[in-house]
């Protein structure tokens, strides 16, 4: 594991093809309403995908007030003031302790501009540097150009899980696993 406090000082000044300056960076807890006015306007279309309520205050800023790097790397990407990306690296732990998982949201100002894979690309390089073996992420099927921009970065699917993933409504819907492997086995003769 990188030490805290290089994990703090970790920046990444990225210019995005239209031509906008985006840092990323380590959430910190000073960004505690920024992730809040993240994720405060997520219409009920993007909320359906997502993991959490997050029209929840205080459940995201509980993420910001229990933020533990050792369990998870959490990214954001910061134009101005303002944070208009969170990507995040979950740590596994006993036999999973060389995998980690990838969670991406992006406000719909900064989708299908590069943004996305700047950050994947980011926590590959974060994961590495971590000892991570490999990453894994779950995405719901029918998000096809989220799964094509996984795989564009190198993920490779694995395998779909039917049913796996219930919207709030109670309706289901397929789940495609990516992983990447960081390492790749040497085989010894």
């Amino acid at each position: 594991m990188i030490a805290e406090q290089s994990l703090t000082t970790y920046r990444n000044l990225i210019t995005l093809k239209d031509g906008a300056r985006v840092l990323l960076r380590l959430l910190t807890p000073e960004d505690r309403q920024r992730l809040i006015d993240l994720f405060a306007p997520v219409s009920s279309d993007d909320a359906k995908y997502l993991r959490n309520k997050v029209s929840n205050e205080g459940m995201v800023g509980q993420w910001v007030d229990d933020m533990n790097y050792s369990r998870v790397l959490p990214l954001v990407a910061v134009v101005q003031d303002r944070i208009v990306g969170d990507a995040t690296l979950h740590f596994g732990e006993g036999p999973r302790r060389h995998v980690g998982e990838v969670r991406i949201f992006l406000t719909k100002d900064f989708r299908r501009r590069g943004l996305g894979s700047h950050m994947l690309r980011a926590l590959i390089d974060l994961a590495r540097k971590n000892g991570l073996h490999q990453l894994s992420a779950e995405i719901v099927a029918e998000q096809t150009k989220v799964i094509k921009a996984f795989q564009n970065v190198g993920f490779k699917v694995q395998c779909t899980y039917e049913d796996y993933f219930m919207f709030p409504d109670g309706d289901t819907a397929d789940v495609v696993v990516l992983a990447l492997k960081l390492i790749s086995r040497e085989e010894e003769f």
